[in-house]
């Protein structure tokens, strides 16, 4: 195996889904795009260092950080409150024509499932957790813990979230699982999984204090003293800022402005371009009510779900069935990886209507648990027939 740079190229024309899909049948048509690797990680991105760009670059991204936080749903509804919601339920049940739910779909997705071994990938915050303003309450229930405990033992079953691989683990407490952290930055097997990642290069051993042993995989490891290093500046330039957060995930650093009043959001950009200017090897991203520094590699959660899918053996799109679920911009790059040559499903997690690489759709993490269990029924009765 051999992860290392991809570059985007064209594919050959498909003229029949691996998954044995029709493409008429597909919420809409795969997108052009199959990663080939060459040598090296780092991206080179030239910066220039001028107040007026630094102005123009933080505009762009408060226009960015407006789009992707829509304002919250006014109750009551500032005109007639039954045609209100009914408009919202119109255009969110238009939506699903193009990104039906999972739920609703699910015998069809668990007829072409039949015969291959499925993989699950879920997404945490507003997945697997409900959204919440602070994120160190980002609890998972406890039902919904039982959910993923269950499936895991049917499924090769991973979290991958943006956020730290300690934060996640400790949110979701399961030894049976793949956690992958900082965008898939910090990957560690289960036990039983320890094997999986033998012989790549950037893997370290970790024993626990029980002797247990995992392995740990992190292609952006040299980065972590210069993300110490630009956390601890964000932290000092945000202090005045009330609401503003800052959390470090050891390979990438958050921002979140969730609690931050709209005037003071073009203050954040300008602030967090500032200190980014200076570090050319790091890149700016963002989600939901969150500004997001990360390495300048390829990395993200899409090279994650490839990683563990070559390092498990399960990288054969005929014989295999993977299924992203997640709710934010960062799991589009996931999205997008399953949907070359049509080789998994993607699922996103969203109560309004927004555009996605996803198949399918699901409302809430309550939405999200439903299906969890429906895997879990449908697979033991799958065995027993």
């Amino acid at each position: 195996m051999d992860l290392k740079t991809p570059v985007l190229a064209d594919p050959a024309p498909i003229k029949k889904s691996r998954l044995s899909l029709h493409s008429s049948l597909l919420p809409y048509s795969p997108q052009p795009q199959r990663a080939l690797f060459t040598t090296g990680m780092l991206l080179s991105i030239p910066r220039k260092k001028t107040g007026v760009l630094d102005d123009v670059r933080a505009a762009a991204w408060l226009d960015s950080m407006k789009s992707s936080s829509p304002p919250p749903k006014k109750f009551p509804y500032d005109a007639n409150p039954e045609q209100d919601s009914s408009d919202v339920d119109v255009a969110y049940r238009a939506w699903t024509l193009n990104y039906p739910s999972a739920i609703t779909s699910f015998e069809q997705i668990t007829h072409f499932a039949k015969g291959k071994r499925l993989a699950l990938f879920l997404d945490y915050d507003g997945t697997l957790s409900p959204i919440v303003d602070n994120p160190d309450m980002a609890f998972m229930s406890e039902d919904m813990r039982s959910a993923v405990k269950n499936v895991s033992k049917l499924f090769p079953t991973a979290i991958i979230s943006g956020r730290s691989r300690d934060k996640v683990y400790e949110f979701v407490g399961l030894t049976e699982l793949f956690y992958a952290g900082s965008h898939g930055m910090d990957i560690m097997s289960p036990v039983k999984g320890s094997d999986a990642f033998n012989g790549h290069p950037n893997c370290v051993k970790l024993t626990d204090k029980q002797g247990k042993e995992a392995v740990l995989f992190q292609p952006a490891s040299e980065f972590v003293p210069m993300i110490e290093e630009v956390y601890a500046s964000l932290v000092e330039t945000t202090r005045e800022i009330k609401g503003a957060t800052v959390e470090n995930n050891k390979f990438c650093v958050s921002v979140h402005y969730r609690n931050v009043e709209e005037k003071n959001w073009k203050t954040i950009a300008l602030r967090v371009c500032a200190i980014l200017k200076e570090y050319p090897r790091l890149r700016l991203t963002h989600g939901r009510k969150v500004l997001e520094i990360r390495p300048v590699i390829n990395w993200n959660k899409g090279k994650a779900v490839e990683f563990l899918l070559e390092s498990l053996g399960l990288s054969d799109s005929d014989e295999v069935l993977p299924i992203y679920v997640g709710d934010d911009r960062t799991d589009e790059d996931a999205f997008k990886f399953l949907r070359e040559e049509n080789r998994g499903y993607g699922i996103l997690v969203s109560s309004i209507p927004k555009e996605s690489n996803a198949f399918y759709s699901l409302k809430n993490p309550s939405e999200v648990m439903e299906f969890l269990k429906a895997l879990v029924t449908w697979k033991s009765g799958f065995a027993l027939d």
